[in-house]
């Protein structure tokens, strides 16, 4: 059992969690994820290490209530326990000295990024940090970004935050005023790591994205969260989850991610009406 020692509310939606985990708080790296189980009837979620205090033996995960699992997830408090916790998983972010670097998240790709670009700061690199969100309700951890990067660049799909564009946009202004970019990392929408990616093959700009398939067992067994690099089929959870940008068939990935959209939709509609005591429409499993 894993003990929840803080929750806190970032956006709509979205929800942090500190957890009692020193073994993996000590061996954590960025850009690696866990795998956590909320019962034992539950389903297996992996979550991005949003980040790690190992003289406290903390572990911080941020997740977005989208589907039931996250929904139940985001019910429990401080106090609270999560049955299973597994990880640190998957390869952790290649952090060198590169130069100038461009560190791109959409929405709850944030805390994703976040330790990423820290750590890349931290080894010597010019960072700059672009985020982007659909309004400014949206908007989350911009301090803890503005602090781990050199410059930061905010942005919103309706430009209620005073600066209208997506990360795109923002990432060709970058590159307009004549920045010499050696390396680009992106975390979010599927959609959104493509575009990034088709922009900065136009500029030659190595591009490091951060996949998140539908993944289950994550140990490389089950073949569950295969993508395609480079006409290769790549094991997210053991050979990702970041690969180069310019050769994922994203297309691919988000046809897969389709998969259960359809069962997806009715565990939510379940799930509501379970957490408002209505038991209209409910099949038995």
């Amino acid at each position: 059992m894993v003990k929840i020692l803080g929750k806190k509310l970032l956006a709509h939606g979205v929800k942090r969690l500190e957890l009692e985990a020193p073994e993996i708080a000590r061996k954590a790296r960025p850009g690696q994820f866990v795998v956590l189980r909320i019962h034992e009837e539950g389903e297996r979620i992996p979550l991005t290490i949003a980040d790690a205090r190992p003289d406290e033996g903390v572990l911080v995960i941020v997740f977005q209530e989208v589907g039931k699992s996250t929904m139940l997830l985001g019910t429990l408090n401080e106090g609270d326990s999560i049955m299973d916790l597994i990880g640190p998983l998957g390869k952790p972010t290649e952090i060198e000295r590169f130069g100038t670097v461009v560190c791109v998240a959409g929405g709850v790709g944030t805390p994703e990024i976040y330790p990423v670009a820290r750590a890349l700061r931290q080894a010597g690199n010019r960072v700059i940090g672009i985020i982007g969100f659909r309004n400014r309700e949206l908007i989350l951890m911009e301090d803890e970004m503005r602090r781990a990067v050199d410059e930061l660049i905010v942005c919103t799909d309706d430009g209620s935050n005073g600066n209208k564009g997506l990360v795109t946009d923002m990432l060709q202004r970058v590159i307009d005023r004549g920045e010499k970019i050696d390396r680009c990392f992106a975390v979010g929408p599927v959609i959104m790591m493509k575009m990034v990616s088709l922009l900065t093959k136009k500029h030659n700009i190595p591009t490091i994205v951060s996949l998140n398939p539908i993944m289950l067992d994550a140990t490389g067994m089950c073949g569950v969260c295969r993508v395609e690099v480079d006409g290769e089929t790549k094991f997210a959870c053991v050979d990702g989850p970041e690969f180069d940008g310019h050769k994922v068939n994203f297309d691919l990935l988000m046809a897969r991610l389709k998969t259960y959209v359809n069962e997806e939709r009715q565990a939510v509609e379940l799930f509501r009406q379970a957490q408002t005591g209505c038991g209209c429409g409910r099949r038995e499993a």
